[in-house]
């Protein structure tokens, strides 16, 4: 299992296959639908972004309340395809990992291999167990959207696996 560093650098991106367990360390963003909806606002309108996306990963996540003594509660991806209508834009603004559950349309698959980025998926149903590697969370933006708002996170072995790679090898297509 590779251990990999975030951000990771195109070599690191090119050098991964679908199929490929890894763990992940470094700082992820999280944003889900509504956040995503506000991304894409915020670009419409020319306007900057709260986050810089270059050599960035996003999960797809709206984790529950920390418990005391936890940097955060359960919190296990939830389904891609909802933001496929803005992943696109996001990674040719920059954004070269995506973590979630669930196929990807091709817009994005086309868009992974233009920008060399990845795709990872993480286990559904797992969401206690994944929050155990999640070491800090801080709001970044839209803190309105509560769970759904778009915070970061410092992650140390997060464990997911390749889902498309940067030649659009998806996992779901694997023999």
């Amino acid at each position: 299992m590779k251990k990999l560093r975030l951000p990771l650098s195109e070599e690191e991106r090119m050098s991964l296959k679908a199929g490929e367990p890894v763990l992940l360390s470094g700082e992820i963003y999280t944003a889900r639908d509504a956040a995503h909806k506000k991304l894409h606002e915020l670009i419409a309108q020319g306007k900057e972004l709260p986050v810089n996306l270059e050599g960035a990963t996003i999960y797809y996540v709206g984790p529950t309340p920390a418990k005391e003594g936890q940097a955060i509660g359960s919190a296990g991806p939830t389904t891609s395809g909802r933001m496929d209508p803005y992943a696109p834009e996001l990674l040719d603004l920059g954004l070269k990992g995506m973590i979630g559950k669930g196929r990807r349309n091709q817009a994005v698959k086309d868009a992974i291999i233009r920008n060399k980025a990845v795709y990872f998926v993480a286990v559904g149903g797992a969401g206690a167990l994944l929050s155990h590697s999640i070491k800090k969370r801080e709001m970044v933006a839209f803190e309105e959207l509560l769970a759904e708002a778009l915070t970061k996170l410092t992650v140390e072995d997060f464990p997911c696996f390749v889902g498309i790679d940067c030649t659009g090898t998806d996992i779901y297509d694997l023999d």
